[in-house]
C-alpha cells in the first residue's frame, strides 16, 4: 500500500485497515514460527505498511487538536 492510497482513505477506514495489518502480520509470523515463509520480506512490508498507517493517523490527529 503506498501513501497515495492511504492519502485516499478515511480516518475510519485506516483505523480499520491497521487493525486488519496487525492481525495479518499475527498470521504471517505464527506461520513463519512453524515453517519458513516463501517470501519473509513479506514480514518487513507488513510491518511497514502499519507505520505508515500509524504515521497518517497520527498526522491527522494533530490536524484536528490545532
Amino acid at each position: 500500500m503506498e501513501n497515495k492510497e492511504i492519502l485516499g482513505l478515511t480516518t475510519k477506514e485506516i483505523v480499520e485497515k491497521i487493525d486488519s495489518e496487525k492481525h495479518n502480520l499475527t498470521k504471517l509470523r505464527m506461520n513463519h514460527a512453524v515453517s519458513p515463509l516463501e517470501n519473509p520480506q513479506r514480514l518487513k512490508e507488513v510491518r511497514r505498511v502499519i507505520a505508515r498507517l500509524k504515521t497518517e493517523l497520527r498526522k491527522r490527529e494533530l490536524i484536528e487538536n490545532k
